[in-house]
């Protein structure tokens, strides 16, 4: 009986299309799925804690990290930039899903969120680490960034010149832990005034 069953079985497969036992499916069948690869932006603009909060509330932001970038000193820790000496600001890093959320967005956001008019400051807060500044990640990016700021000076939406730095990328350190979604742990949502 059972050799019987087994030439049945073999019969049978040979009327099967490869695909229904287990072989590839043909060309073009399935579409695979595309894995979008997230990207990353990095802005200054005084405080990082306000800027972190602005930033958070984005939709497409998948997360942020505040820290220093732009100076001369590796691994600087908060007293370090504080002293005005390593040349470091204090920035935000985004990562994004730009199929989500474009660069232009967060541009938008970095212009609406602190005054780009007051050089190596924002409100009460002095120094070369609060100056405004865009630190681009690709060709793209600066060329958005650069456009977007010489949007704002034709339309003369600032009463004074922007000083905003638009500089290509430089390491990121993260800063200490306390400093990471500061104000949300604390219940604020305001850093300072503009």
């Amino acid at each position: 009986m059972r050799p019987v069953r087994f030439m049945i079985m073999l019969t049978l497969l040979a009327f099967v299309p490869s695909a229904a036992v287990g072989s590839a499916a043909p060309k073009g069948a399935h579409k695979k799925m595309e894995k979008v690869a997230a990207e990353k932006a990095t802005f200054a603009a005084g405080c990082f804690w306000g800027v972190e909060a602005a930033f958070r509330q984005v939709n497409g932001v998948l997360s942020t990290q505040a820290g220093y970038t732009g100076g001369h000193t590796q691994n600087p820790s908060y007293e370090d930039v504080c002293s005005d000496k390593t040349g470091h600001a204090e920035a935000v890093e985004v990562t994004y899903d730009p199929t989500r959320v474009s660069y232009d967005a967060l541009l938008n956001v970095f212009w609406q969120n602190h005054d780009p008019t007051t050089p190596n400051r924002q409100g009460p807060d002095v120094g070369e680490q609060y100056r405004s500044a865009i630190f681009y990640h690709s060709a793209a990016q600066e060329a958005a960034a650069k456009a977007s700021k010489a949007r704002l000076e034709a339309e003369r939406h600032y009463k004074r010149p922007i000083v905003t730095q638009i500089v290509a990328a430089t390491p990121f350190y993260r800063a200490e832990e306390y400093h990471q979604q500061y104000l949300e742990k604390r219940g604020l949502s305001v850093c300072h005034i503009k």
